[in-house]
């Protein structure tokens, strides 16, 4: 592979379960990138809010509660660290309370307008692969490189089932929350889930995660050749 530049910004986009994360990290790894994960930020206000039992239909409350908030991510060997108040909460923030509480407050338009901030901020220098939902569309909408990944509802419950079944129901609570999730995220207001015109979209139910990291690596280098 040829060298790619060490200050391109790489947005990953997609619905719950895609394999957004585990794909940008890899790629992360592979072009010695940083990788920043933009959903830890809202599942870390998301956990903070359950823990001092705040609304999460407040806008103002969650509002204040973030400014009151020290939210930082790390890189480390195995993966990015969360920290919020100087506490490690990274190993928590994949509970399916945490996650669905993150979905509820990543509705507020103004919750969101902050912390697009503090993305774009981590950002600024490049050197980084970003994934979220709306990433190539608000966060970076000039990214040199944009990919939108999918799979099938039925493909990503099943993923979500097999990643949590200890604190799961059954596979069909979970397809019907997954549905849940996708319908609050691309019918929002702020930000809708949606694919950015210029997104190269991967369909990743057939493939493994180390296959979809060298198709985006095989895209970048089309990208840069053009």
């Amino acid at each position: 592979m040829n060298r790619v530049p060490k200050n391109l910004i790489i947005a990953i986009d997609g619905p719950v379960a895609a394999g957004k994360t585990t794909a940008a990290r890899l790629l992360a790894q592979r072009l010695g990138y940083c990788h920043i994960d933009s959903g830890a930020m809202y599942r870390a206000l998301a956990w903070k809010a359950l823990k001092q039992e705040v609304d999460l239909s407040d806008p103002r409350s969650l509002l204040g509660l973030l400014a009151q908030t020290a939210l930082e991510l790390r890189p480390a060997a195995e993966g990015l660290r969360v920290f919020v108040d100087g506490e490690d909460i990274t190993d928590v923030l994949r509970l399916p309370k945490v996650q669905a509480a993150a979905s509820l407050v990543s509705v507020h338009p103004k919750v969101r307008e902050e912390l697009v901030q503090r993305q774009r901020q981590l950002g600024t220098h490049g050197g980084v692969v970003m994934d979220g939902r709306d990433i190539g569309t608000v966060v970076f909408p000039h990214a040199a490189v944009k990919f939108y990944l999918t799979a099938s509802l039925e493909e990503r419950g099943r993923r979500r089932y097999q990643e949590s079944l200890q604190d799961l129901g059954t596979l069909e609570s979970t397809l019907e929350e997954v549905e849940r999730r996708d319908q609050r995220d691309m019918g929002r207001a702020a930000s809708p889930l949606k694919p950015a015109p210029d997104a190269i979209l991967i369909d990743t139910a057939p493939l493994s995660p180390e296959e979809v990291v060298t198709q985006m690596e095989e895209h970048i280098q089309r990208k840069l050749k053009s």
